[in-house]
């Protein structure tokens, strides 16, 4: 079970998050972003998870106000769109980062929905990560050029997603390509949100399971090393 902290953002202002710590010593760091609900408890009993598997986790609140009640679609909406994404992921999401590599650890970057946005906008713009997982976000071509990816990247999907669309996807993935970046891209017969056990619409076990194990395998290789 982790804890509400503050840390330092980059400018060295404070920002607050959920930190999940891990029992082993000089562990790698993930840094995981919620999704547009706001910081909710599953995203803290996902962190809890990796913690779990060896990983110390931190969770910046972007938004810093109470979660969105799931399927309040509006506020969601309006939290997120005005959220300023490149300043938080240059300052909360960098300070995060910065917080879980204080003593020489590598750190990875993960994130969902609005959280897979950021993903990409930090592996292009934060260079204290090592890696970076995201999951059915992915940002606008004005906010950020995948092809200027330069860390492992790893991307889970859904074919059914109807925000993060297929197409977007594949655009995402020829970019990786034709800049031979190293990048895996896998897609799921699943809905947008197939990893939130909140929503069981949504939610698959099976497929949730897959993509941890993908995760696991990729942050061993990028990051205990």
């Amino acid at each position: 079970m982790g804890r509400d902290i503050t840390f330092a953002r980059a400018d060295g202002g404070e920002a607050a998050g959920y930190l999940a710590e891990t029992a082993r010593a000089k562990a790698p760091g993930v840094v995981m972003v919620q999704e547009w609900w706001g910081l909710q408890d599953q995203i803290k009993r996902l962190a809890d998870r990796l913690a779990g598997d060896g990983y110390n986790v931190l969770c910046p609140d972007l938004y810093e106000v109470t979660p969105v009640e799931y399927h309040d679609t509006t506020n969601a909406e309006r939290l997120m769109d005005g959220l300023d994404h490149l300043s938080a992921t240059d300052q909360q999401v960098c300070g995060a980062a910065r917080y879980l590599a204080r003593d020489g650890a590598k750190v990875g970057l993960t994130g969902y929905c609005l959280g897979g946005v950021v993903t990409v906008l930090g592996a292009v713009r934060i260079p204290e990560f090592a890696a970076a997982s995201c999951y059915y976000g992915i940002p606008s071509p004005e906010l950020a050029d995948p092809a200027q990816i330069s860390i492992p990247f790893q991307g889970h999907f859904a074919s059914r997603d109807t925000w993060c669309l297929p197409a977007a996807v594949d655009v995402l993935e020829r970019s990786l390509e034709n800049a031979d970046r190293e990048s895996e891209i896998f897609r799921y017969e699943a809905e947008h949100g197939f990893m939130n056990d909140d929503l069981p619409d949504d939610y698959d076990a099976a497929l949730t399971d897959q993509a941890w194990n993908r995760d696991l395998k990729f942050w061993a290789k990028h990051l205990d090393v």
